[in-house]
């Protein structure tokens, strides 16, 4: 598959990556991909991990995972979310990585293919939360381009930590462009 992934992404698509998961040999970890404009960030994702050849799980509203589609987002490594309001999401979501010895869990701190302006923080406590660092992966559709970051682990100046991770999409185009994650002035 990854040879075949790597035709698909490379040769057909004509994309290319910067930097990998294998990088760092992080086997826990938050994964933001930024900016999340569109259902073509799905394959893309799916791609780049045959290519990386690691695992990245994502979580999506339990709704997704009923049928006709649970059984095949739950075997590219989809873990289904209960949206109920009144539930300690950031903690349930950090005894996940206590569960598990591996696990790379992929959100979209957007929280929205929609245009935003600030992001959804429950990514940033979840890794605090998890003592894991946090990935951040850029799928930018203007230069055709995935771009992965070293881990960073987050500090206790959240602001500061924001900032620095909003600089590392400055300038990343969606595949809807006008939806491109532009921060706060």
């Amino acid at each position: 598959m990854r040879k075949l992934s790597s035709f698909i992404f490379y040769k057909v698509m004509g994309w290319d990556m910067i930097g990998s998961f294998n990088g760092d040999h992080i086997k826990k970890c938050v994964v933001i991909v930024v900016p999340h404009t569109s259902w073509h960030d799905f394959y893309i994702g799916l791609l780049i991990r045959q290519i990386d050849e690691v695992k990245i799980s994502f979580m999506g509203k339990k709704e997704l995972f009923q049928w006709p589609f649970g059984w095949y987002f739950r075997k590219v490594g989809g873990i289904p979310l209960d949206r109920t309001p009144g539930q300690n999401k950031v903690e349930a979501i950090a005894k996940e990585f206590e569960k598990r010895d591996e696990l790379r869990l992929t959100l979209a701190p957007e929280g929205t293919r929609k245009k935003v302006s600030s992001w959804k923080t429950g990514f940033y406590y979840i890794a605090k939360a998890a003592n894991v660092p946090i990935v951040m992966v850029a799928f930018d559709f203007g230069k055709k381009r995935v771009e992965i970051s070293s881990a960073f682990y987050p500090t206790d100046d959240m602001e500061k930590d924001l900032q620095y991770m909003y600089n590392f999409f400055k300038n990343v185009k969606g595949k809807i462009a006008e939806y491109s994650f532009e921060p706060e002035s």
